[in-house]
C-alpha cells in the first residue's frame, strides 16, 4: 500500500510538471523568437543636432569595418590580453567626426546604464578599440561583452590613468554624439 502510494505520488508529480512544461514551454520558445533580431543589435550610435541620424550595429557590421588589434594588461584581468575590434577613430568617420572637430562629446552607456563621457580626443591612430573579440573570443554579458571599448594601455602612459580607466566600459551598447553645452 504505502509503494503504491509513492508511485501514485510519483506520477502525479511526474504529470505535473510535464503539463507546466507543455503550457510555459511553448510562451517561452515564442518570447525567444520575438527577441532574436533585437539581440542582434550590439551597438546603437546616435548622432544629435543637425543631421541627427541613428545606426544599428550588429556583430556583423562591425565586423564589417578594418579591424585592429593590440595586446595589453588591463587592471581588471589577469595577464596580457589580446582585443580585435572597431577603431573608435574610424567608427566616428561614419558620422563625419575626427578627434579634431569641435564641441563634440562622446557619451558611452553600457547594458546596465553605467555611463561616461570620452572626449571626442580620444578617437585617434593607436587609440582605443570597440573591441568585439577579447583573446580571439566573443566576449559574454557576463565576460565584460559583448562589446568594450578598451585603451591599448602598455602601448602609451597616458592611457595608464585614473581618467582612462574610467572610460573604458565594458558591456557598450550606446553611444550619443552630441554638442557639448555651452
Amino acid at each position: 500500500m504505502m509503494i503504491r502510494g509513492k508511485r501514485l505520488l510519483s506520477l502525479a508529480f511526474v504529470g505535473s510538471v510535464a503539463a507546466l512544461v507543455s503550457l510555459f514551454g511553448a510562451d517561452m520558445a515564442q518570447a525567444g523568437t520575438a527577441t532574436e533580431g533585437a539581440a542582434d543589435v550590439l551597438l546603437t550610435v546616435t548622432l544629435e543636432g543637425e543631421g541627427a541620424r541613428e545606426e544599428q550595429l550588429t556583430l556583423q557590421d562591425l565586423q564589417a569595418f578594418t579591424a585592429e588589434s593590440f595586446e595589453t594588461a588591463t587592471i581588471w584581468t589577469t595577464g596580457p590580453q589580446s582585443f580585435t575590434g572597431v577603431p573608435l577613430a574610424d567608427l566616428l568617420a561614419q558620422f563625419d567626426l575626427t578627434a579634431e572637430t569641435p564641441g563634440v562629446i562622446i557619451e558611452a552607456r553600457a547594458v546596465n546604464d553605467y555611463m561616461v563621457e570620452v572626449p571626442l580626443s580620444d578617437a585617434v591612430a593607436g587609440g582605443p578599440l570597440i573591441a568585439y573579440l577579447r583573446n580571439g573570443k566573443t566576449m559574454s554579458l557576463r565576460g565584460k561583452g559583448p562589446l568594450w571599448l578598451v585603451y591599448p594601455y602598455d602601448n602609451n602612459p597616458s592611457y595608464r590613468t585614473e581618467a582612462v580607466y574610467s572610460r573604458s566600459i565594458w558591456q557598450l551598447d550606446h553611444l550619443t554624439l552630441r554638442q557639448k553645452p555651452e
